[in-house]
């Protein structure tokens, strides 16, 4: 298999000496950097809950929150890129959100920066993520913008269910990091926002991005360099992996991508990209990446549309009917919460489970303030098997639509 080298050739896998020997004096120094998030910095809602102490730093404390959520546990119930196939070994959302954990982790040790911050926005950056992947997000944004003119989109939802659903309390530098991680508009260069309370963060950012979708969404700025890392981690956290699971899937050989990496793409990217991030940022008060990196960084994510994600919908993992049944799901649904069927799934699966887990901290579920909000929050936490389940049981006829999944 032949590589392009002049793909890839012009980003360095390696630290400049001068970059290097700065790194290792920063770590061996054991302090953050002067442009880091500390933990006395912290911003809550509730100021004097989580306090800060010496077991339990005030990021770390929201890292900890977040995987004790039930709905980071359905993550590893989520498709990732690929829904309807017999692989085990496929990614699942659950291993990405580890995986942009691991590099952005690698990137902001080296940078000085907040490691459990990094940890936290990571962590939960995918929480409020459709079944089915970004096809699951189109197929339910569509069906609620049409009904009610809001925009769904995954970042929003994963504050939502951090903030308003579970109410835990967590931190604006965190949820900041949640909303702005969107993994679709790549940059260059991401210079921190310098936003500082929740009053503009509820107005300008969470109900602006409910209200304007992508006009706000494709401009957010994280306020800290650590929101700014999950950031570009994202992307190179999965550009490679999703080819080596397109290939696993049978989407795509060894020698689709016109770099001639393949599979092995993901290596070099994760070490490439990763030392061209600590290369150009170190000692900054912003996260950049040199023009050879992002440039190739936007060529493969191009390629991957184009010959993964793209091919894997028309290759018919997504029937048109998806749409329609995501539709019809969500109308059933708004139709027994008007009701008050108590007996109906969405009452007794979602809405008494959000209440007791709730309860146990004094808190309820305001489902009733806004039906559609609480038809998204149920359609939004179900994994693909949940998701297949109850269509059927609404809907049998809709089992054509799923093929089974066949090991041997």
């Amino acid at each position: 298999m032949a590589r392009n080298k002049a793909l890839t050739g012009a980003v360095p896998r390696r630290l400049s000496e001068e970059v290097e020997r700065g790194v290792a004096a920063q770590l061996g120094c054991g302090r953050l950097s002067e442009f880091a998030a500390h933990d006395a910095d912290a911003i809550r809602r509730n100021a004097e809950r989580d306090a800060t102490t010496v077991l339990r730093p005030a990021f770390l404390r929201d890292a900890e929150k977040i995987i004790h959520l039930p709905f980071y546990n359905r993550l590893a119930g989520k498709t990732q890129v690929f829904s309807f196939r017999a692989n085990d070994d496929l990614t699942r959302r659950g291993l990405h959100v580890q995986l942009v954990a691991r590099v952005a982790r690698d990137i902001g040790r080296a940078l000085g920066l907040n490691l459990d911050l990094i940890e936290a926005i990571a962590l939960g950056h995918d929480i409020g993520h459709t079944p089915f992947g970004h096809a699951g997000e189109r197929y339910l944004n569509d069906v609620f913008h049409a009904r009610t003119e809001r925009w769904f989109f995954h970042n929003v939802q994963s504050v939502r269910v951090l903030d308003g659903l579970c109410k835990r309390n967590l931190s604006l530098q965190v949820l900041d990091g949640v909303i702005c991680h969107n993994g679709e508009f790549e940059r260059q260069r991401f210079s921190v926002s310098g936003l500082a309370s929740f009053d503009a963060f509820d107005r300008d950012v969470v109900a602006a991005c409910w209200r304007s979708g992508d006009e706000v969404i494709g401009h957010l700025q994280p306020m800290t360099l650590e929101g700014c890392v999950v950031r570009i981690s994202d992307i190179i956290a999965y550009v490679g992996k999703d080819r080596q699971d397109a290939i696993r899937a049978g989407i795509c050989d060894e020698t689709t991508f016109d770099d001639g990496l393949g599979g092995a793409y993901n290596a070099w990217a994760l070490g490439a990209f990763s030392a061209d991030v600590v290369e150009n940022s170190f000692g900054k008060d912003h996260i950049e990446m040199s023009e050879p990196a992002f440039l190739e960084l936007a060529r493969a994510k191009r390629e991957n549309y184009l010959k993964i994600y793209r091919a894997g919908e028309v290759s018919g993992d997504f029937p048109h009917e998806m749409g329609e049944l995501f539709a019809a799901m969500y109308d059933r649904i708004m139709a027994d919460l008007a009701g008050g069927d108590t007996a109906s799934p969405v009452f007794r699966h979602h809405i008494r489970f959000v209440d007791e887990w709730l309860g146990h901290y004094g808190e309820s579920y305001d489902w009733a303030d806004d039906l559609h909000q609480t038809t998204v929050d149920y359609i939004a936490s179900m994994t693909d098997d949940y998701f297949m389940s109850y269509a059927q049981h609404l809907f049998p006829e809709s089992s054509r639509l799923f093929p089974k999944r066949e090991h041997f």
